[in-house]
């Protein structure tokens, strides 16, 4: 087979999320197996248990394994949590060829030089990402290489995250028996499977609301201006409807879920919801207008706290193409209107793109886009000044090894031929 397989791997605060996928020659890609488990190890974004984290991870990957008839080596995984920060930094170095020609060396030279900042003995570089280049003194070059020069600049954009973070998230794969090929920035994962590059040129900001933060990234040119992950979500309209109800964490969010609104005008004040009794008591019934009172002013809260995030990146009045609302937090009915009315922005859900063929049913969710943009960013990394990755992340397993040698090995051969014969 001449088809590279790559594996994303989303670990969530709720739900621990596998894909595993491939391209053929025609750059069509194609979703083989996807693995979903719930997370418990996981608080804002941030590993706090190994043992049940490396279980979700090991559940996931083997699920999408089976699916998908591979066996997974590596994975591309995601980080998130409120620990994780941005700032722009600049580098300059001096082009030492002879005839004065910029070569992909200079450049990751240059990129070398602009990690040369003072950080925190517990922090690290996760991304640094060109915003644009400059050669002797022209600015608003894109890709410097083959350009003539004797000084090179690049302003770029680092991403930083704490290392012992990183390290746990390194941990629970390697004990969950497979190796990390990357770790990649969570909106960043997702911006490449829900925005359309048209977007991207004239302005969006994607919000991406997941089960423990909520990840927001601006863009603008084709290029990520600004990062930032807030630790408010999901799990926080969970909790405020399991205090404001009185009732059990899974039934809330099965409420949530089900009947949940953002915005309570929607709802009309006849319309009740049965909320089963703790401890067996009868059940109660409440309006669905209250179950939607509740949602609405934590949902309010996300977005005013991403309205914030984006006046912070100084690009609130660029953004064209308004706003893009994703994982799993969107889902909830009247979200995009309620972030309209508050950010003043036009604002859609997306959902993953540019997917040909495969799973692409099961994985048309915001929920799967930040596994599904790993997969992308894994198919195409050049995207984000990355290099490709060497080997490929899994391997097909022969099919005589996944039939078995027994009685039903022999049907199956059997009705092969049948059918090939037919």
């Amino acid at each position: 087979m001449n088809e590279r397989i790559v594996v994303g791997l989303d670990i969530g605060t709720t739900k621990v999320c596998a894909v595993v996928a491939t391209a053929d020659e025609l750059d069509r890609i194609n979703v083989l197996g996807v693995g979903v488990a719930e997370s418990e190890g996981l608080n804002r974004g941030v590993v706090v248990n190994i043992d049940k984290t490396v279980a979700a991870v090991r559940h996931a990957v083997g699920e999408a394994e089976r699916m998908a008839g591979v066996s997974v080596r590596s994975v591309l995984v995601g980080i998130a949590g409120d620990h994780v920060q941005s700032f722009q930094s600049r580098g300059v170095v001096t082009i030492s060829n002879r005839d004065g020609e910029i070569t992909e060396r200079d450049v990751n030279r240059l990129l070398e030089d602009t990690t040369h900042v003072a950080m925190p003995a517990d922090r690290e570089i996760l991304h640094v990402i060109p915003q644009e280049f400059i050669v002797d003194g022209q600015d608003g070059v894109a890709d410097p290489v083959g350009m003539s020069g004797v000084r090179l600049e690049a302003n770029v954009h680092i991403i930083t995250g704490l290392v012992s973070a990183a390290k746990n998230i390194y941990r629970c794969i390697e004990k969950a028996g497979y190796q990390v090929a990357d770790i990649v920035l969570e909106p960043l994962g997702s911006s490449f499977a829900v925005l359309h590059p048209d977007e991207k040129e004239v302005g969006v900001a994607l919000v991406d609301i997941g089960g423990g933060t909520t990840d927001i990234a601006v863009f603008e040119d084709n290029t990520i201006r600004h990062t930032a992950v807030i630790a408010v979500a999901g799990n926080k309209v969970t909790d405020d409807i399991r205090k404001g109800l009185g009732i059990m964490r899974d039934q809330a969010e099965r409420l949530k879920c089900t009947y949940g609104v953002a915005l309570s005008d929607q709802v009309s004040d006849d319309e009740e919801i049965a909320i089963p009794g703790i401890g067996g008591r009868t059940e109660k019934r409440i309006g669905r207008s209250t179950l939607a009172q509740i949602i609405q002013p934590r949902m309010e809260e996300i977005i005013e706290i991403a309205a914030i995030e984006i006046k912070r990146s100084g690009y609130g009045r660029h953004l064209s193409a308004g706003v893009v609302l994703t994982g799993g937090g969107s889902l909830i009915p009247g979200t995009d209107e309620l972030a309209s009315e508050i950010l003043g922005l036009e604002t859609r859900i997306g959902v993953p793109m540019g997917l040909s063929g495969g799973l692409v049913k099961e994985v048309d969710d915001p929920k799967f886009a930040t596994a599904v943009g790993l997969v992308l960013y894994g198919l195409r990394p050049e995207s984000l000044g990355g290099t490709p990755f060497r080997s490929d992340m899994g391997s097909v397993v022969p099919e005589a090894a996944s039939i078995g040698d027994g009685l039903v090995g022999k049907i199956a051969t059997r009705m092969k031929t049948w059918f090939d014969e037919l």
